[in-house]
């Protein structure tokens, strides 16, 4: 599967941004896509639209942890190897799109206040870099699971 592509579709489809990125890797993390729609939620907008870490970031991240995450927290080899490549992972994004917060992604759009999400509208769709960052964010991720090739936990 491309999860770059999957995670446009999820996110033209209505997902959130990290609803979007999470999901696309169902497949391979093994999650049951409700599930993964549900625990990734609450990140979307850069966490409830405070526009703190990019969502898709966030759903990286959550996937990454699906399969490669730890669960002794006496294992303090396996806490670092998540670490480092959630690291590596956030340095990479923070190069390619100049940043890893919401706010910052989104300094020159209007958006609106609160937490009532925009509809999602084509203006929606052209004023913001989203749907890029939602691809970007699965490529990445895609491209740190090659490089590093453990099995998932």
């Amino acid at each position: 599967m491309n999860h770059e592509e999957e995670a446009k579709r999820l996110f033209m489809e209505g997902y959130n941004c990290a609803q979007a990125v999470c999901c696309a890797f169902c497949d391979v993390t093994g999650m049951d896509p409700d599930e993964a729609a549900r625990l990734s939620a609450p990140f979307g907008g850069g966490i409830g639209r405070l526009r703190e870490v990019c969502g898709t970031v966030s759903g990286a991240m959550l996937a990454l942890g699906a399969l490669r995450g730890y669960d002794d927290p006496k294992d303090p080899a396996a806490k670092r190897e998540l670490y480092k490549q959630i690291q590596t992972y956030g340095h990479r994004f923070e190069e390619r799109n100049g940043a890893l917060r919401c706010k910052d992604l989104l300094k020159n759009v209007a958006t609106t206040p609160g937490g009532i999400p925009e509809a999602r509208t084509p203006e929606f769709y052209a004023k913001r870099p989203c749907l890029r960052l939602v691809g970007d964010a699965a490529a990445l991720l895609d491209e740190l699971l090659a490089e590093t090739k453990e099995e998932p936990a």
